[in-house]
């Protein structure tokens, strides 16, 4: 029987919902079998200190782009409100990826990582991203997280953006007594 109300559609799902978990069951199943070709031209002692020498690189790449990070958090914290940043972000994020791709087992990954650490791959690849992030941003969808962040400021009617907080009148605690400044209220 029906009702005359169509169904609704499930979602398509995207290519890389599609096609990531083949793509990761196909490099899992690449690391295993160069990893035991390498073991029987070179012996399994060498693949063995292989894998322990990129995890301990790893280990030295994450901890020393942390430790930069945290000094520029620092710094950047440290500055009187409305200075120019003293330097800006040197791709920390993309060091401790390299990082970890050196820490996980396998020789692709060792060699992904190991590309990572050198400087003008990293900056390349951080304009790769940062272009396709602003190509993404100007696509969003109405009710996405990306539009909310975009949509957590105040507009004025001629377009211009006024960044301030709301100031309510019963901004009084108890007996009168002012509780000082509200956090701003989002719309």
């Amino acid at each position: 029987m029906t009702t005359g109300v169509t169904t609704p559609t499930a979602p398509k799902r995207s290519r890389a919902r599609t096609f990531l978990p083949l793509g990761i069951a196909a490099w899992l199943v690449l690391e295993v079998w160069l990893l035991t070709v390498v073991a029987q031209a070179a012996g399994g002692l060498t693949v063995f200190a292989l894998l322990v020498g990129g995890g301990v690189l790893g280990v030295v790449v994450i901890k020393r782009a942390g430790r930069r990070a945290f000094r520029n958090l620092t710094e950047t914290l440290q500055q009187q409100p409305g200075a120019t940043p003293a330097r800006s972000s040197d791709g920390n994020g993309f060091l401790m990826l390299g990082g970890l791709l050196l820490m996980l087992p396998g020789l692709i990954s060792d060699a992904a990582g190991l590309l990572l650490l050198v400087p003008p791959v990293r900056s390349a690849l951080g304009r790769f991203t940062g272009r396709a992030l602003e190509r993404r941003m100007g696509k969003t969808d109405p009710g996405s997280l990306e539009d909310a962040l975009r949509q957590a400021r105040i507009h004025r009617p001629d377009g211009k953006i006024v960044q301030g907080e709301v100031i309510r009148e019963d901004a009084q605690g108890p007996r009168g007594q002012d509780v000082g400044p509200r956090p701003p209220l989002v719309p």
